[in-house]
């Protein structure tokens, strides 16, 4: 097998020639979308969807790192905020309408622990899956092999090193499952801060509009 076959099959693999010809294209990209004039709303949405190739409604606010960009699959209304890096080595999956705060961090490329085996230049890289509906808070690293669950949030600050199920919010260091969402909590809006009257009025038009 080839270096590329190796890296896509999950294997350790050495980034060779061939592997680094295949980073020149997002390198490309992510240069342009981080020098483009932050205010051209329209030629930032043009390179986020040329950079990622499958997205519907996505958006990325500049800057933003990643090594292939076409290892990121994104469902509906993708957006992440400022100085996001997702080293794309194996797959990084999102569901719909996830959201990702400033300085998220998505890593599936990792190293052998044994530093013998780690001087060799052998890596890999490991698939991350993040269902629909997940909000991932400021500063927080996700880390190779984490699957995160739909309708979840990550607090900020959070280090994400193992699966997390759904309908929760989860955060820390390792990051731990805090307690699960429930109906209750459509009412609030920041801690005990309830949504005013007017707002769950146009709220609720919203909701009947999208049949929820």
């Amino acid at each position: 097998m080839t270096n590329k076959e190796r890296r896509d099959r999950e294997l350790l693999y050495i980034s060779d020639d061939e592997v680094f010809e295949e980073q020149k294209r997002a390198r490309r990209l992510t240069q342009e979308l981080n020098t483009v004039d932050r205010s051209d709303f329209e030629r930032i949405g043009q390179l986020v969807k040329e950079l990622l190739g499958k997205s519907e409604g996505a958006f990325i606010n500049p800057p933003f790192y990643c090594d292939y960009g076409t290892h990121i699959e994104v469902g509906k209304n993708f957006f992440a905020n400022y100085n996001c890096t997702i080293l794309d080595v194996s797959k990084v999956k999102f569901g719909d309408n996830c959201l990702l705060a400033p300085n998220v961090a998505i890593y599936t490329a990792g190293h052998p622990v044994h530093p013998d085996i780690r001087n060799t230049g052998y890596e890999y890289g490991i698939e991350v899956t993040i269902g629909d509906n997940v909000w991932i808070g400021g500063n927080t690293v996700i880390c190779p092999g984490v699957h995160i669950g739909s309708n979840s949030v990550i607090g900020a600050g959070s280090v994400v090193t193992k699966d997390i199920p759904d309908r929760v919010i989860a955060a820390g260091n390792p990051c731990r499952v805090i307690r699960e969402i429930t109906d209750e909590d459509q009412n609030y809006y920041f801690r005990d801060r309830r949504i005013d009257e007017e707002t769950w009025g146009m709220i609720q038009k919203i909701l009947n509009r999208s049949g929820n």
